[in-house]
């Protein structure tokens, strides 16, 4: 019986392929505009308040449905800046080479 066995010359871990796969399909800025919109709902707690969320320019657009809730997050905004910031840092897909999506900079709230 022939024993056949399988070379891996270019083996990579299969986070490393899909992060390559990003990039070259072009796909990093929306890849980082959901994993911005994750963390804010992660961070922020807000999620079931937040109606809408648009990211541009290192801009986060925050629409609540609740003036007490935006009003609570607007003092809390260097707090959830750093810790955005911070949760997008320990993602291995983000990208924060990406000219269209980075770091957060700045919050928004309406």
């Amino acid at each position: 019986m022939a024993t056949f066995r399988i070379r891996r010359k270019n083996a990579l871990p299969l986070s490393a392929a899909i992060k390559e796969y990003l990039q070259e399909a072009r796909m990093t800025t929306g890849m980082n505009n959901h994993l911005v919109f994750k963390a804010w709902d992660d961070v922020s707690g807000a999620a079931q308040f937040t109606i809408k969320r648009f990211f541009r320019n290192g801009k986060l657009y925050i629409t609540t449905n609740s003036s007490v809730v935006s009003s609570q997050l607007s003092r809390q905004k260097d707090f959830l800046l750093e810790k955005l910031n911070d949760r997008l840092a320990r993602d291995e897909f983000f990208e924060p080479e990406d000219r269209n999506a980075s770091w957060v900079e700045d919050i928004i709230l309406k």
